[in-house]
């Protein structure tokens, strides 16, 4: 793991605002920084004196999330797929794959959210962040990004951010969107920064397109758009698979949906070849729009799979990672960079048809798509490489949470996490460097307010009448052997019954009355890591 030393109590802004500013500064060779105005000869002066971060072996981080992409699509999971992943299965042999692991929701901005902060998403809200919403952060909440700048990284999320804006920072006033075709492009001034994005949370430099089927369809580099969306929502009659699902609002002229992960895909190679030769270790997050709708895979990809345009577009997904590899190794970073692959939650319900239609399950085993308390909806692929530090070819079966990351990321880093933040983070490196226990026993599950599902251990207490929040097909459950159950919740041992087949509501009525009560606990308590940072004072870098 190699030694760390944290950046003494007092003196991390300062190490932060030099990071910042070293980052600001105007060269041919780099990109744009968020915090380019920031600049002076005082901060300089003031970062100059800091306490240097010197931490040995910090490695640099690569964060690969998906988009809606099922547990059964990546092939080394599913020995039945009719989908090719070569790069991911080639990613899972080179490192430690774990298939009990989980997204906070099964839904998208709340799984970012808790991902990106260490704190279940339900603690806070439920739903995702609508078009033209506000950011879901406060500006108190300490997110991972700003952790690892405090730690001496330079941080880019180059992607789908879908965590809200400050948009009436912009917003004409007066203006009002039309129940039909939304915001017009006149309702906004286009040139002006926006606030409360990436760049405001702990990003040094943002590039993406914000949520590949919300308004406004353009780019946005840092906390601005790059061109004007002047022009109406207008899409071509069909996609790939499934609806288009665009939600309506302003767009750039031109705008290509199927050019959007190409277009990462490029920047987030390009960010990489520029942090050659840097003395900054890097964290990257890149959140792909792929596989989620739009189903648009670019032409080179389209019929290449044998599972429809949704397995052509994870097909282009699977070469995304490809090619981030590649950067990586090109610029001499794969030795110290640990590589994170996962998804938002479980495949969209498109995933039905597809089972009939091209005999492919984007759940693999599990029951459930994305949205349900079920398991299909947030047992999601999870991959870590990290060269000689997780071994390789692992593949195991703790229970974990991608709410995890924050403390084992802090843990690497040498971060001293306050009591007051990543409150449900678990830190995870043992379990990642070995066989050891997970130090996590309980995940609270939550897609919508009225719905809780609480797992502990093999248990797993659905706490209302049905794990399905997404609308099942009538053919599907006979053709599966589900049954219709008249109990009032749902029970599993998932050790004996991962498909969720045999409700045992019922007959264990004192493990419903324990689960219940473990649930209630943690919604109302919280779920602190261990004892001494219940009770300890806050002891962050401040």
């Amino acid at each position: 793991m190699g030694s760390y030393q944290t950046v003494e109590k007092g003196d991390w802004l300062a190490e932060r605002l030099k990071n910042r500013l070293s980052s600001a500064r105007p060269s041919p060779f780099s990109t744009p920084s968020c915090a380019a105005s920031m600049a002076s000869w005082f901060w300089l002066a003031l970062a100059l004196t800091a306490t240097t971060l010197v931490a040995a072996d910090r490695p640099n981080i690569v964060l690969l999330y998906a988009d809606d992409m099922g547990y059964g699509d990546v092939g080394i999971q599913n020995p039945d797929s009719k989908i090719r992943t070569p790069n991911l299965d080639q990613l899972a042999h080179d490192g430690a794959r774990f298939t009990d692991a989980h997204s906070s929701s099964g839904m998208c901005s709340p799984s970012r959210y808790a991902m990106l902060t260490g704190r279940f998403h339900w603690r806070k809200f439920h739903d995702i962040v609508n078009s033209f919403g506000p950011p879901s952060f406060d500006a108190a909440e300490l997110t991972l990004p700003e952790m690892l700048q405090q730690q001496g990284y330079r941080t880019a999320c180059i992607g789908k951010w879908h965590l809200g804006w400050n948009w009436d920072a912009i917003k004409r006033q007066g203006a009002t969107p039309d129940p039909n075709t939304g915001y017009a492009s006149g309702d906004f001034d286009w040139n002006r920064p926006i606030s409360g994005g990436p760049c405001d949370h702990g990003f040094d430099y943002y590039f993406g397109d914000d949520v590949p089927n919300f308004p406004p369809f353009t780019w946005f580099e840092n906390d601005r758009v790059l061109t004007a969306p002047t022009v109406p929502l207008t899409t071509p009659p069909k996609t790939a698979e499934g609806d288009w699902e665009a939600r309506p609002g302003p767009m750039a002229a031109g705008w290509d949906f199927s050019a959007v992960m190409p277009r990462l895909t490029e920047r987030a190679v390009k960010w990489i070849g520029q942090q050659r030769g840097q003395s900054q270790p890097f964290f990257l997050y890149f959140p792909f729009t792929s596989p989620h709708a739009p189903i648009v895979p670019a032409p080179e990809f389209a019929g290449k799979s044998n599972a429809g345009g949704y397995g052509d577009y994870v097909e282009q997904t699977d070469a995304t990672v490809g090619k981030v590899l590649a950067a990586l190794a090109a610029n001499g970073f794969a030795e110290n960079t640990l590589v994170i692959f996962s998804s938002d939650n479980g495949p969209e319900h498109y995933a039905y048809p597809r089972i009939r239609n091209f005999q492919h399950r984007s759940s693999g085993p599990l029951r459930g798509v994305k949205r349900d308390l079920w398991e299909g909806g947030h047992r999601v692929p999870f991959i870590v490489r990290w060269p000689g530090v997780v071994p390789k070819g692992e593949v195991s079966s703790a229970l974990i949470s991608q709410v995890d990351l924050m403390a084992t990321i802090a843990t690497i880093t040498g971060f001293k996490l306050p009591a007051t933040a990543a409150e449900d983070s678990h830190d995870l490196v043992s379990v990642w460097k070995s066989r050891e226990p997970s130090p996590r026993h309980t995940i609270v599950h939550n897609t919508l307010a009225n719905g809780y599902a609480v797992r502990h251990d093999q248990w797993l207490l659905v706490d209302a009448k049905t794990g399905g929040v997404t609308k099942v097909p009538a053919w599907f459950d006979p053709a599966h052997n589900y049954a219709p159950h008249d109990q009032p919740g749902e029970l599993y041992d998932l050790s004996r019954d991962l498909a969720q087949r045999h409700n045992l509501y019922a007959q264990h009525p004192e493990k419903v009355t324990e689960l219940r009560a473990l649930l209630d606990q943690v919604r109302q308590r919280g779920q602190l890591r261990n004892t001494d940072r219940a009770s300890a004072p806050d002891q962050a870098n401040q």
